[in-house]
C-alpha cells in the first residue's frame, strides 16, 4: 500500500513570537481515491530541474552546523531519525527550509523543532482532529503554497521557518520502515543531499539481527572520493556502518566551497537462517515469524508476456522494453511455458497457445519483439482477457503442471484509449477471468502512467504493482523486477499459530512464495502459563506438500535487547502495526461499499494514532511546549502515485484471514511431545544400527535378538535394504572418527538413504541436512527445525535435533537418529543410527544386510556358560548350517533415552557377522546411495 507523504508547511516568526503555518493539500473523502479516468487529476511530472533542487537545507547566507542521520535495524526494522542544526548567519530575516527524501513506505512518527528556544514537538492524530486544532490556532498570516518533490523511491518531507538574523533552529525527523527483502537481501537507503559543507556530517547504521547477519556491505554510491570513508564493522548479530567525512573531505575540489555529497547512502545485509521453518521472534508482547526458505527447487512457470506497444511507447521505452525481454526470455527453462501478447488498438498472439521454453521457441519469441514498431491506441482489456484465456485453455487442457505458477505480466505506459476505456469495468472483467491460481503483475513504465488503476488490478489478482521509470536504466529495472518472480518456490503457503496462543494477526495465507523475498506474519501474544510460542507453516512445494515448525521463547528476546546499546526495542510492537496499517489501506482502496470503508478507516486511524504514523488518514500536530502555537504536518494524497501502494511482499494477495489453527489433512503433527514420545511410537520390536556400527537384529520367531559389528572402511557404502519388486533401497555410508584409537578408526554412518524407484524419490539423511530428491527437483531441510513432508506415497517426518521419519505407502518405515558430539571432540564424529520395524512389508525378494532377516531364520542357542568376562555369558548358536561361538552383550537403543539410551540383551557374533549373514560384508558394499544389490 503506498501512503505518500508529503508535509509541507511555512511557519513564520514574528517579534511577537507568534507563529504562522499554513499547509495546502487535496482532501481524500471517504469514497475519495479511485475514479474514473476521465475525473482523475493532472498528473505532475518531475523535471530535471526539480531533481537537482533538491537540498536538505535551504537558505541564503545560513550556517548549517551539523547534519546526522542514525538508523537502528532491529529484526528488520529500521527507526530512522534525521537531525540538523542552523544558523541564520545572515542581517535579514529569511525562511530557513529543512528537507529531507524518505521512502514512500516509511510511516512519519515524529517531528521536533527547536527555534530560538522555542520547542515544538509533534503528535499524530485523526486528520480532522489535528486540521480542526490547527484552525483554531490559524489565522493571522499569509498563506504558502505547497511545493511538491518526489524521486524515484523517495518522498520528501518539507518545512520552513522564518526566523530573524542570528537566530538558532534545530530540526529532528523520525520515521520507521520495515525491510523488505528482495533478491536476497534488505537494503536501506538514505537520500544525502545537505546541498552545503556540514562541519559536523555523520551517517551511522546500527544493525542487530538476534539470529546472526550472514552479510553486510555498503556498496559506494557516493563518488570514488568517499570509498575509504565508509567503515563497516561487524559481528555475528550486529554492525555497525558509519561515514564521517570531514570538511575538507566533503569538498568538491581541493578548494571549492561545494560539497561532494549527493545521492544515496546504501546499506545491503542479509541474515543466518538455520531452517526453512522460518524464523519466530517475540518481544514486547507481540511476536513477528518471517520465513524465507531457501534450497528448494523452483515451481515451473506459465506466464503471458502483454506489451503496449501502442504509440506513446515509440522511442526509449520501447527500446529498453525490447532489450529487457531479450533477457528474460533467455532465463526461461524447459520446464517452463509461455507466450507472448502485444497490443496497441488491436491485440496480436506470437503464438495463440503457451508454449515450451525452448531455444528454438525463445529464438523465434525474440526476433518476433524485436520486429515490433510501436502506434496506435491502447485497448489492455482485450489484451488482458487474451491472456487470461490463454492460461485457462493450457490448464483445461492439462498441458502444464498442476503445481505450477501461473502469472500475466503486464507492461504499460498509459490508459486505455481503445475498447473498453471505463477503468471499473477493466478492473471487474480482469477479476471475473482470472482464476484463483493466476496472479497479474502491472509494470508502469513513466511518470504519466495511470499506476493507481495499474496497481489495483494487481493487487486484486494476487500480484503488484511496480513503476519503472523511464530513464536509462529502465531496462535494468524490468530484469530485476522479472528476476523477483522468476523463482516461484511454494505454493499456497499458511503460516499458523496453536489455538488462543496468539491475536490479531496479520495476513497469514499467501498465494505464492518466490526465492530471495520474505513472507512475515506478525501478531500480539496472548498471556500463557508456557514460556514457548510455536509457529507451523505449510505450504506446496515442486511435486510436494510440506508442514514446518518453529518455536521461540517467549521472554529470550527482550532479555537480550536490553543488553544491546543501539537496537530498537520496541520493534516488535511497532512492526506489527506497520504491517497491519499497510495491509488496512491496501484493503480499504480496494472496499466496494461506503460502510466497508468506513469501518477499515476508523480501525487504520485508531492504529494510526496509537503508533503514531502519519498516513493518508492522519496528521502531525506539532505544538509549542503550552500549546500556544501549533503546526499542522499533513499527508495529502498525490495523484501521480496513487493513493497506496502494494506491500513490497510479492508474494501477498489474498485476503487476509484472522487465523487458522487446523492443518491439511496430510498433516500429522508431531509438535512439542518429547522426541522419545515420537520415536517410541515407531514399534516395540525392531532392528537397528548404532554407533560403530552395531547392527541389532530382533528374531521375533525366537524371541531373541542377535547383533554383530560391521568393521569396513570409511567412505564404503552398505546396503540394508535391496527389495527390487516393491523399488525400495536403504543404504548407509560410513564416515571415520577423527583419528585412530587403539589402532583402529572406528566407523559409523554419516549418511543413510532411503529410496524408492517407483517414484524416483530419494531421502538422504546426512548428520547436517535431509535431502529430498526426484530427479528433477531438489529440497533441502535442516535438523533444526521440525517438519513434515509428503510427496505422492513417501512421507518424511523431522523432529528437530532428533530423529527423521520416513514411510512409504504406509507399509515400510525407516527411523533415522541423529547422534552429535562435542565440536571440539579429539576423536568421535556425529553419526546416525536407523530403526526398522519388524513388521515392515516387503516382497519375497528383499535382501540387504537388514532386509534378508525378514525371512527369520531357525536359530538356536545350546551350551550357555561364563565366558572369560563374568558379565558376558558365552554359547553356541546354531543358524543357517553353521555353529557359532557367540556372547552375550548389549546395545544401545536411544529411542527413548536419546543421551544414555537403553540396554538391548543380545547374542553377539564375531567376525563382522560371518555364518549369520549371507555370504561376506564385502558382498553388501554397493556404489552409490541408491544402488539397488546386484541380484544373481
Amino acid at each position: 500500500m503506498r501512503h505518500l507523504l508529503l508535509l509541507t508547511g511555512l511557519l513564520f516568526l514574528h517579534q511577537s513570537h507568534c507563529f504562522e503555518f499554513f499547509i495546502d493539500g487535496e482532501w481524500e473523502g471517504e469514497m475519495g481515491g479511485f475514479q474514473d479516468h476521465r475525473e482523475r487529476h493532472k498528473r505532475a511530472i518531475l523535471t530535471s530541474e526539480e531533481e537537482e533542487a533538491f537540498e536538505a537545507v535551504r537558505g541564503d547566507d545560513i550556517t548549517v552546523k551539523s547534519y546526522k542521520v542514525e538508523s537502528r535495524i532491529t529484526s528488520r526494522f529500521a527507526h530512522t531519525t534525521v537531525r540538523s542544526s542552523v544558523v541564520n548567519s545572515g542581517s535579514k530575516s529569511q525562511s530557513i527550509g529543512f528537507n529531507v527524501q524518505i521512502p514512500k513506505r516509511a510511516f512519519i512518527t515524529n517531528f521536533t523543532m527547536n527555534v530560538n528556544g522555542i520547542i515544538f514537538v509533534g503528535s499524530v492524530k485523526e486528520k480532522t482532529v489535528a486540521r480542526n486544532l490547527y484552525a483554531q490556532a490559524r489565522a493571522r498570516g499569509k498563506a504558502a503554497g505547497i511545493v511538491r518533490a518526489n524521486a524515484q523511491d523517495m518522498e520528501t518531507f518539507k518545512t520552513e521557518v522564518h526566523v530573524p538574523p542570528g537566530s538558532n533552529i534545530e530540526f529532528e525527523l523520525h520515521y520507521q520502515e520495515m525491510m523488505h527483502r528482495k533478491l536476497g537481501v534488505y537494503e536501506h537507503v538514505l537520500h544525502l543531499q545537505p546541498g552545503r559543507l556540514v562541519p559536523q556530517f555523520q551517517v551511522d547504521v546500527y544493525i542487530f539481527e538476534p539470529k546472526g547477519i550472514a552479510m553486510v556491505e555498503a556498496p559506494n554510491a557516493l563518488g570514488e572520493q568517499f570509498s575509504e570513508q565508509i567503515k563497516v564493522t561487524s559481528s555475528k548479530d550486529k554492525a555497525h556502518i558509519v561515514f564521517k567525512p570531514t570538511l575538507q573531505q566533503q569538498r568538491k575540489c581541493e578548494n571549492c566551497t561545494t560539497t561532494a555529497i549527493d545521492g544515496v547512502f546504501v546499506v545491503k545485509y542479509d541474515v543466518q537462517r538455520d531452517s526453512n521453518a522460518g524464523e519466530l521472534q517475540v518481544s514486547d508482547g507481540h511476536f513477528v515469524h518471517f520465513f524465507a526458505p531457501a534450497n528448494l527447487s523452483p515451481l515451473p512457470k506459465n506466464i503471458v508476456f502483454v506489451i503496449d506497444v501502442s504509440g506513446s511507447m515509440w522511442g526509449v521505452k520501447m527500446k529498453q522494453t525490447v532489450e529487457a525481454m531479450q533477457a528474460i526470455l533467455d532465463d526461461l527453462t524447459i520446464d517452463d511455458y509461455f507466450s507472448i501478447i502485444d497490443f496497441n488498438h488491436n491485440v496480436r498472439c506470437w503464438n495463440d497457445d503457451l508454449v515450451p521454453g525452448s531455444s528454438i521457441q525463445i529464438d523465434d519469441a525474440k526476433k518476433y519483439i524485436q520486429n515490433i514498431k510501436p502506434n496506435g491506441g491502447t485497448n489492455i482489456n482485450e489484451a488482458l482477457m487474451r491472456a487470461a484465456q490463454m492460461l485457462i485453455k493450457a490448464s483445461n487442457q492439462d498441458l502444464i503442471d498442476k503445481r505450477s505458477v501461473s502469472m500475466i505480466i503486464l507492461v504499460s505506459d498509459g490508459d486505455p484509449t481503445v475498447g473498453e476505456i471505463k477503468l471499473s469495468a477493466i478492473q471487474r472483467n480482469v477479476r471475473k477471468v482470472m482464476r484463483a491460481d493466476f496472479s497479474l503483475f502491472s509494470l508502469g513504465i513513466g511518470f504519466d502512467v495511470d499506476y493507481d488503476f495499474l496497481e489495483r488490478i494487481a493487487m486484486e489478482n494476487r500480484g503488484v504493482a511496480q513503476r519503472i521509470y523511464a530513464n536509462h536504466d529502465a531496462a535494468e529495472q524490468l530484469r530485476a523486477f522479472y528476476r523477483q518472480v522468476s523463482s516461484p518456490l511454494l505454493r499456497t503457503i499458511t503460516i499458523q499459530f496453536p489455538e488462543d496462543s496468539v491475536s490479531d494477526v496479520t495476513q497469514n495465507q499467501f498465494d505464492k512464495y518466490f526465492s530471495g523475498s520474505e513472507l512475515v506474519v506478525a501478531g500480539k501474544v496472548l498471556p500463557s502459563e508456557s514460556n514457548i510460542l510455536t509457529g507451523i507453516t505449510t505450504a506446496s512445494a515442486a511435486r510436494l506438500d510440506m508442514s514446518l515448525e518453529t518455536e521461540a521463547d517467549t521472554m529470550e528476546l527482550d532479555i537480550e535487547l536490553a543488553k544491546q546499546q543501539h537496537s530498537f526495542t520496541g520493534f516488535a510492537r511497532q512492526m506489527w502495526a506497520y504491517i497491519t496499517v499497510t495491509q488496512l489501506i491496501s484493503e480499504r482502496s480496494l472496499a466496494t461499499t461506503a460502510v466497508k470503508k468506513r469501518k477499515i478507516t476508523q480501525r487504520i486511524m485508531a492504529l494510526a494514532v496509537e503508533h503514531q504514523f502519519v498516513t493518508p488518514l492522519t496528521a502531525m500536530l506539532v505544538e509549542s511546549e503550552g500549546g500556544g502555537e501549533r503546526l499542522l504536518a499533513d499527508s495529502p494524497k498525490d495523484p501521480k502515485h496513487g493513493c497506496c501502494s502494494g506491500s513490497g511482499l510479492v508474494s501477498s494477495g489474498m485476503t487476509p484471514i484472522r487465523m487458522l489453527h487446523e492443518p491439511p489433512p496430510w498433516v500429522q503433527m508431531t509438535t512439542p511431545a518429547p522426541p522419545s514420545q515420537a520415536a517410541g511410537a515407531l514399534t516395540e520390536h525392531i532392528t537397528f544400527v548404532e554407533n560403530d556400527p552395531h547392527f541389532t537384529v530382533h528374531l521375533p520367531r525366537s524371541n531373541m535378538s542377535v547383533c554383530f559389528n560391521i568393521d569396513s572402511k570409511p567412505g564404503n557404502i552398505l546396503n540394508l535394504l535391496s527389495d527390487h519388486e516393491t523399488g525400495v533401497a536403504v543404504n548407509g555410508q560410513l564416515v571415520g572418527s577423527k583419528r585412530m584409537k587403539g589402532n583402529k578408526v572406528n566407523t559409523y554412518f554419516g549418511t543413510i538413504s532411503v529410496y524408492y524407484q517407483p517414484l524416483g524419490l530419494s531421502v538422504t539423511v546426512g548428520t547436517e541436512q535431509i535431502v529430498l530428491t526426484d530427479g528433477r527437483n531438489k529440497h533441502n531441510f535442516t535438523w533444526r527445525a521440525t517438519a513434515d513432508i509428503a510427496q505422492d506415497g513417501v512421507r518424511v517426518a523431522i523432529v528437530k535435533d532428533s530423529h527423521v521419519t520416513v514411510a512409504i505407502n504406509d507399509t515400510m518405515r525407516f527411523m533415522v537418529m541423529l547422534h552429535r558430539v562435542w565440536k571440539k571432540h579429539p576423536i568421535n564424529v556425529n553419526f546416525l543410527g536407523i530403526y526398522i520395524p519388524t513388521e515392515n512389508t516387503y516382497s519375497t525378494r528383499v535382501h540387504g544386510l537388514i532386509g534378508q532377516f525378514s525371512t527369520v531364520p531357525e536359530v538356536s542357542v545350546h551350551n550357555i556358560h561364563s565366558g572369560r568376562d563374568p558379565l558376558k555369558d558365552e554359547a553356541t548358536m546354531k543358524v543357517k548350517g553353521h555353529k557359532l561361538a557367540v556372547t552375550r552383550g548389549w546395545q544401545k537403543d536411544y529411542r527413548q533415552e536419546k543421551k544414555r539410551g537403553t540396554d538391548v540383551s543380545c547374542w553377539f557374533i564375531h567376525n563382522s557377522g560371518k555364518g549369520l549373514i549371507d555370504g561376506h560384508y564385502t558382498d553388501y558394499i554397493v556404489t552409490d546411495l541408491n544402488s539397488f544389490l546386484q541380484t544373481h
